[in-house]
């Protein structure tokens, strides 16, 4: 797909992948429609922005908010007539195994990380099928293909994805349909989602700092080295990106072992002294 002069819609937008994710797509020509809850975060990469001729929009929106995702669609055509490239990134990660993440967080962050997705892809979809060429990017995880001790919450969303993404790609190519879907699985990218994590209760401070200083060091890659493997790949038509070394390996690892992998991936990470 040739990016430039694309119109490209990313939620998520006001830090981490997402921010990384407009430069990218900035660069290579193209119009933005930025969506994130965080009013200054946006602000901060229309800063990020500047040097590009491109058109740029901000959308202050949560997108747990259902009527105000439904309204999204109409505010983005108004801003740039057509929007060719949806990018659903908001994710957020809530602390603590399944017992004590309580229903209230697990379903707050399953509403974000996926039913977000199911919703904004419903909504843009009528309009993206009318166009020659058009794109829906979902962002999976390493997590979702992978399911590691104290995820449950985080990878029933990823995995949720990935599964949404690759059954929605089958059916639009057996309709004929001109969206490509490509679902992205970052590795460990350097973004605050671990520090902002909501950490559920019962879980005491020394924990939880033990575990921002594990997943620390599993996040090394810079959103902006991520950004750019994810924008080629789309330049490319991939059906799946992997972002990072990490990532690679793991989904060869799981393959390999799909059920036997824990003992392994345990190996893997004393070995890189996590």
């Amino acid at each position: 797909m040739k990016l430039n002069n694309k119109t490209v819609l990313i939620t998520g937008a006001a830090s981490g992948i997402g921010q990384a994710l407009a430069i990218a797509l900035a660069k290579r020509g193209c119009h933005l429609a930025l969506v994130d809850q965080n009013a200054k975060g946006l602000e901060k990469t229309v800063e990020l922005l500047a040097a590009f001729s491109v058109r740029i929009s901000q959308h202050v929106v949560d997108v747990t908010d259902k009527q105000a995702l439904r309204a999204l669609p109409v505010e983005a055509l108004n801003a740039h007539q057509q929007v060719d490239i949806l990018i659903n990134n908001a994710g957020v990660a809530v602390g603590g195994s399944f017992s004590q993440v309580s229903e209230t967080d697990f379903d707050w962050l399953i509403d974000i990380n996926f039913n977000a997705v199911v919703r904004l892809t419903r909504y843009f979809l009528p309009q993206m099928q009318k166009l020659a060429e058009a794109m829906i990017v979902n962002i999976s995880s390493l997590y979702g293909l992978i399911s590691p001790v104290g995820e449950t919450a985080y990878c029933a969303s990823k995995f949720a994805v990935r599964g949404f993404s690759n059954a929605l790609r089958h059916e639009l190519k057996a309709a004929g349909s001109n969206v490509h879907i490509c679902v992205v699985h970052p590795g460990g990218i350097a973004t605050e989602i671990a520090n902002n994590a909501r950490i559920s209760e019962g879980i005491s401070e020394e924990e939880i700092l033990k575990k921002q200083k594990q997943m620390q060091k599993l996040l090394r890659m810079p959103p902006q080295e991520a950004g750019e493997i994810i924008a080629r790949g789309m330049e490319r038509n991939k059906a799946r990106i992997l972002v990072g070394n990490d990532a690679k390996i793991i989904s060869f690892i799981e393959r390999l072992f799909p059920v036997s992998y824990g003992k392994l991936l345990t190996y893997l990470t004393k070995k890189w002294g996590v």
